[in-house]
């Protein structure tokens, strides 16, 4: 029988279309020649032309390895009306129209779809914001279009493309390598390896059945450490190997408190809502009501009960304070993050950027004894120029202070830079000679080396008393608040062509390259204002103890307590645990290290933030509850982040905690009033039941009254919030929800019940009169009260946003006047008599001034309890 060929060409629908990456399989990747790949990716190494990248994008789709397929707008909002109580309301309004009353039942469809479209439109709004800002952030692949490199977003990546990678970058999708340079990547997504990985270009991982061996290849996921290459994509979005993995590697982010908390407050209503209908149900029909007009009451009740505006002013509230961050220049990727930065009680932080200006310069080049030193200037500088990875703003420095002519060296090889032997060395020959150049932390390289030169390039032996003096010059240097890099090297064989870790021994050390970054001026105030916000901030930085108390000193805090690096690997985590409390200072800590400090801080009940912008930042932002990085970072630690910073300085992130507290309590008093109001109404709707001959609300008016609450509910998000409540951490606690829902939903119903008497005993009120009074009354009061419970200091001392002000007196007014004008006959209404609005405006004042008593003694005695 005839076999299938080994590389089947599919019959393609458009001229345009390539020869598919489809058609590839997994190992294709690594083992097909790279000029058969372009063949068959219909490629070039210059890249492909805008045109057949957009066809390209429109046949493959999105290069997102978990992206779910857009629901468009219109499913969505028809998506809202699946709510079985809506659905069932609108099956019971059918059949009452089926039974002659039509009128009602349009009423009952335009309120439900005026109110779902209000919410549609609000949370549509406010999401889409927050999609366009995390846009502006989004990470981003050096793609080759048109033979020319463009910065594109990672989703735009088709098969086909060629993207250039350096030191930092995410690798956007599985492909081949077509060239590099010293090239070591980060697979632990993949392969769960903590070390990386060295790639190079060849066509001989034949060998190779799984990404692990394809020495050869880069995939999706992975970050690159070092090193500089050209890839040729050949898979994107699912057809990746991460996306093959993408249903047992997806994870969804930890759950926090305010989720949690979100969650149980709407079961608690939904579960008091269930019974109370049941109730009023049961009782209806027992008193041999219409059982049409009870199930539609009880569903209508349901409804207005239910707390579904919830989400939307979650999400709205949540989505305004990310636009308000967004002008304070900090870009929020994850909604939720803003509470979590609310609730942030410590703040883990380098130093640089943060207590220091980031304006990094290179004073001078010593040597061991402090002596300029010619050679050690132009040692630091080869290795600079010939890094190839992200160079540090350390390199910056020492490449633009007094450059030299480097044009008579050669680079041979390099050992890339990681943060466990913090250094890095380049192998270069000049005039017939060949060199390792080091360049590193001053303790590593002191300890690796044998012998020394001075100023004038002659080598000595580096003897005990010589290494306590070069010491002491380092020490001397930190304490003035200088930086140093150390510089070494040793002379190499000419045949030697290649450098390994191994290499690093016996080295002759040439001095030191001294830099300045001055403290910034603003750091302590921040600091000081942070403390004040009930947040500790703890400084894990790489630089040594004498350095980071020279900056501490400079802008005015006080070093509690020092941890060095070293110190921290003979520490146990209960060890480090009892350190924590007065240790605000952690030097020449590594990325492993900086992820521990967090981990342990998180186990004493901290809520943490970690600010990093490193390469191998990422777990420790992933292990914080609220990561912090800046525009400028690798893109490994921006796509680790849930808050993106503009400016690296701290009062952003302190200007950013306020607007978080601010917007966690904005959607408290949403859920504080809508706790207490309808707690109120199911207490006033069950003993209604149990005494009236008629239902106490029509179905319809208890749907508009919702409709008009949820209007005067909408500025919530956009509200003022007291200087008081956000001036410290902020948990999120449902036990006291659920206190203040005990206790001021009892005295809502308690001016119910006296509504309900006046109405029978002194206006002597039939149905019509009855439900108009009690419709006013109860939205009157439910939306006045919003004022006094919306601060807890009196309420005439907080002044609220006009545009709460606004809609809670437009719902007012409507109500009253739908109650007056011959349009409430539409809802059953009839004109209560002049003085029934005399009684309105003292029960009203009557009741504000109760909630206002009541208020405090809750938050004095009971909040807490």
């Amino acid at each position: 029988m005839a076999r299938a060929p080994r590389h089947p060409i599919r019959t393609e629908r458009r001229h345009s279309s390539p020869v598919v990456a489809a058609n590839l399989r997994p190992t294709d990747i690594w083992t097909e020649p790279v000029e058969r790949l372009l063949s068959r990716l219909s490629a070039t190494p210059s890249g492909l032309t805008g045109s057949a990248a957009e066809t390209r994008l429109a046949e493959f789709g999105p290069n997102d390895a978990a992206a779910v397929k857009q629901v468009p707008l219109w499913l969505q909002f028809l998506g809202r009306f699946r709510n079985p109580l809506v659905i069932i309301l609108l099956v019971a309004s059918g059949l009452s129209a089926a039974s002659g009353d039509i009128a009602s039942f349009l009423i009952v469809v335009a309120i439900v779809t005026v109110s779902i479209t209000l919410d549609f439109i609000q949370e549509s709004r406010a999401q889409s914001a927050v999609d366009a800002l995390r846009q502006s952030v989004a990470v981003t692949a050096k793609v080759l279009r048109d033979g020319q490199p463009r910065d594109l977003p990672v989703d735009q990546v088709v098969p086909g493309d060629i993207v250039e990678l350096i030191a930092g970058d995410l690798v956007p999708a599985d492909g081949r390598l077509i060239a590099s340079r010293d090239l070591f990547v980060n697979e632990a997504l993949l392969t769960g390896e903590a070390y990386p990985a060295e790639k190079s270009v060849g066509d001989f991982s034949t060998a190779a059945t799984s990404p692990t061996g394809a020495t050869n290849a880069v995939f999706a996921g992975t970050s690159v450490i070092s090193g500089t290459a050209s890839v040729l994509i050949c898979q994107t979005g699912s057809h990746t190997t991460l996306g093959g993995l993408a249903s047992s590697l997806a994870e969804k982010p930890p759950v926090t408190a305010f989720t949690v908390g979100i969650h149980r407050f709407g079961m608690l209503i939904m579960r008091l809502t269930v019974l109370m209908v049941l109730f009023v149900l049961v009782i209806n029909i027992s008193f041999h009501r219409p059982v049409l007009e009870s199930l539609m009451f009880a569903l209508a009740l349901a409804v207005g009960l239910t707390p579904e505006l919830l989400p939307m002013v979650v999400t709205v509230t949540l989505a305004r304070s990310a636009l308000e961050l967004s002008k304070g220049k900090v870009i929020v990727k994850r909604l939720t993050a803003i509470h979590d930065l609310g609730a942030m009680t410590m703040l883990c932080t380098d130093k640089t950027g943060t207590l220091t200006e980031a304006a990094i310069t290179l004073l001078k080049t010593v040597d061991g004894h402090g002596n300029p030193s010619a050679h050690a200037h132009a040692y630091a500088y080869v290795n600079s120029l010939f890094e190839s990875g992200m160079k540090s703003a350390l390199d910056d420095a020492i490449l633009v202070s007094s450059p030299i002519d480097a044009t008579e060296w050669t680079k041979i090889d390099e050992v890339p830079f990681d943060f466990e032997r913090r250094r890095i060395s380049i192998l270069a020959e000049h005039a017939g000679g060949r060199r390792l150049i080091v360049k590193g932390a001053p303790e590593d390289l002191l300890r690796l080396s044998s012998r020394y030169e001075d100023a004038d390039g002659v080598e000595h032996e580096l003897d005990t008393a010589t290494r306590h003096t070069f010491a002491t010059t380092l020490d001397a240097l930190g304490a003035e608040g200088f930086r140093a890099l150390a510089v070494a090297s040793r002379a190499e064989d000419a045949s030697i062509s290649s450098a390994a870790i191994s290499d690093e021994s016996d080295l002759v050390f040439s001095g030191f390259a001294v830099f300045l970054d001055p403290p910034k001026a603003s750091a302590g105030a921040t600091i000081a204002a942070l403390a004040t916000a009930g947040i500790g901030v703890k400084v894990l930085t790489g630089d040594n103890e004498q350095v980071s108390r020279h900056v501490f000193r400079e802008i005015g805090v006080e070093v509690t307590g020092a941890l060095s690096g070293d110190e921290l690997t003979h520490l146990s985590d209960e060890a480090l645990i009892g350190q924590l409390a007065r240790v605000n200072l952690f030097c020449r800590v590594n990325p492993q290290q900086k992820h521990r400090i967090i981990l342990a801080l998180k186990r004493m009940g901290n809520v943490v933030g970690f600010m990093g912008d490193g390469i191998n930042d990422a777990p420790a932002l992933h292990a914080a509850d609220v990561g912090i990085s800046v525009d400028g970072a690798a893109d490994v630690a921006r796509e680790a982040a849930d808050l993106i910073l503009l400016e690296h300085d701290l009062s952003v992130v302190q200007a950013a905690v306020l607007s978080g507290r601010a917007a966690v309590q904005n959607v408290s008093k949403y859920i504080l009033m809508g706790s207490s109001s309808n707690f109120g109404n199911m207490f006033s709707m069950a003993g209604a039941a149990l005494f009236l001959p008629f239902l106490p609300m029509a179905p319809i008016q208890i749907l508009l009254n919702n409709l008009l609450y949820d209007i005067s509910e909408i500025a919530i998000p956009f509200d003022r919030v007291d200087p008081e409540d956000v001036a410290e951490p902020i948990a999120w606690d449902i036990k006291e929800i659920q206190r203040f829902m005990l206790f001021f939903g009892p005295l809502s119903s308690a001016f119910d019940f006296l509504t309900f008497y006046v109405l029978l005993h002194v206006f002597g009120a039939g149905q019509a009169l009855f439900q108009t009074g009690w419709f006013i009354e109860s939205l009157t009061t439910q939306v006045l009260v919003v004022f006094a419970i919306r601060t807890r200091r009196r309420f005439f001392r907080s002044r609220p946003r006009a545009s709460l002000m606004a809609t809670a007196a437009a719902a007012v007014v409507v109500a009253v006047g739908l109650a007056i004008t011959p349009a409430g006959q539409w809802f059953g209404f009839t004109s209560p008599p002049p003085l029934f609005f005399a009684y309105l405006v003292g029960a009203t004042a009557a009741y504000l001034a109760l909630v206002e008593v009541s208020k405090r003694l809750f938050y004095r005695h009971l909040a807490l309890a």
